[in-house]
């Protein structure tokens, strides 16, 4: 090596050097920017010159250290883990949340529970089999069957009002998984267009990482890196992402709880309309299962499911209620009465009314001090197919289904914390390491300087003082 190329050697040291002091700084910067992985400098030695002409075959050194580049010290494994466990907790954290959401709709057991409400008006029912003759019981009666239409019809609304707020949200998912899939997009073709550049496209990469990570929580999505600096983005194998091409969903179906059983709601590609967009999990997937209609074995939706069981112990208790009521005798002498009725057009448990319009019309018996009727109708609810079971039924079923919603969800919570926790150890920056690597930088700095300044001082005894000794 010749001592001008000893100086080029010094010079690609300062380089390299002075990179990695920069790339450091970036990190220490950085330490507490979400999202932000660690970076270092990547350096190899520079081979030598090759010999031509002649030579006297001495061995030759390197030309010094080349920068390569600056590396991401992400692990798309431990990315791959955390896109997993967040599309499972996503999932399973919605249902779990509507499952809490319905058991608190219910108040059972409790005082404002259907089940007391009923165990109530039963109970008004044995007291006017005992008074017959007497118009209060009857109206007590009365009053006890209104409040349990009533908590009957808010139940409901609330269970509807509920399945119209699940329905927004996923719409308003939706919008925002077709906003993450184009900033993907978008972010896939700057950081393309970095490297192809020569460029760092680290910054980038963390930005669309963070963008990926959320449309895993929300959809479910995985990835599959295409070699050239882009990913795709895939919903149960279908590509929402295509390279720097986004696609995009759209909701169909029902807007209300009524409508749901003759138009499910589902997702569609926007680009393919009337076909089915299929999601593996996340919160949207939670969302959509929750908005799925009632079935006859009772594995629908949670929210139609819920509304089917306040219409069945509607229908039920009125007719039960009214099956025995019409073999009675109402004080006005009026015979084959109905208790309450269903108004046509709307689901029972909204079009459940009483239709006795005072005390005068509830049947007790078969006239006189005879409360037989009343007393039969205090018994429906200890019978085998009483509403109280059937309520009870649906009650004990939703309490199972929310305990183990939420063990699933706090497993998965737990999956997903150690995902992220493991993420954060591999990529996340540490200022004790970053110090110690700055130390270390600088000594290098500081050598290859003094190698530089070695140099130049014996260019200028070569150039300046050869000849001279002596004089």
């Amino acid at each position: 090596m010749s001592t001008f190329g000893a100086l080029n050697t010094a010079y690609t040291g300062l380089v390299a050097a002075q990179a990695g002091l920069e790339t450091v700084g970036q990190n220490v910067v950085n330490a507490n920017t979400e999202g932000y992985t660690r970076q270092r400098v990547r350096t190899s030695a520079t081979v030598p010159l090759a010999q031509v002409g002649m030579t006297n075959g001495a061995a030759r050194p390197g030309q010094g250290v080349t920068v390569d580049g600056v590396a991401r010290l992400g692990d798309a494994l431990l990315d791959a883990r955390v896109h997993t466990t967040a599309s499972a907790g996503g999932y399973t954290a919605v249902r779990a949340d509507a499952l809490a959401s319905l058991e608190t709709l219910l108040a059972e057991p409790g005082e404002h529970g259907l089940a007391a409400k009923m165990q109530s008006f039963w109970a008004s029912w044995q007291d006017l089999s005992n008074q017959p003759d007497e118009l209060a019981p009857a109206g007590v009666v009365l009053e006890n069957a209104a409040a349990l239409v009533n908590a009957l019809g808010e139940s409901y609304r609330a269970v509807d009002a509920e399945w119209t707020r699940t329905r927004e949200n996923v719409q308003t998912s939706v919008d925002g998984l077709n906003t993450a899939a184009a900033r993907v997009a978008n972010l896939n073709q700057q950081i393309r267009s970095a490297i192809n550049s020569g460029g760092s496209a680290n910054e980038l990469i963390d930005r669309r990482s963070a963008v990926v990570a959320t449309m895993a929580t929300l959809a479910g999505a995985t990835v599959h890196d295409n070699g050239d600096g882009t990913l795709n983005v895939l919903l149960a194998g279908n590509a929402i992402v295509d390279g720097t091409t986004a696609r995009s969903l759209q909701v169909t179906g029902a807007v209300g709880l009524a409508d749901a059983a003759a138009a499910p709601v589902r997702l569609e590609w926007t680009h393919r309309p009337g076909t089915a967009a299929y999601l593996d999990g996340g919160k949207l997937a939670g969302s959509v299962s929750l908005l799925a209609p009632a079935d006859a074995a009772g594995k629908g939706g949670l929210l139609a499911e819920a509304a089917a069981s306040y219409d069945a112990l509607a229908t039920t208790l009125a007719q039960q209620v009214n099956a025995v009521h019409r073999t009675g005798t109402t004080p006005s002498g009026a015979t084959g009465t109905d208790f309450f009725a269903v108004d046509a057009g709307a689901p029972p448990a909204l079009g459940l009314r009483v239709a006795a319009a005072g005390p005068e019309a509830v049947a007790t018996g078969t006239g006189g001090y005879d409360g037989s009727v009343a007393d039969a109708i205090s018994q429906i609810g200890v019978a085998a197919d009483s509403p109280d079971r059937l309520w009870a039924g649906f009650v004990t079923r939703t309490a199972v289904a929310s305990s183990s919603a939420r063990q699933q969800a706090a497993l998965a919570d737990v999956a997903a914390t150690s995902a992220v926790a493991a993420q954060l150890s591999n990529a996340s920056v540490s200022l004790d390491e970053e110090n110690i690597n700055l130390l270390a930088l600088q000594r290098a700095y500081q050598g290859a300087a003094r190698v530089l300044t070695a140099v130049d001082e014996m260019l200028d005894v070569l150039i300046n003082r050869t000849g001279r000794v002596g004089l």
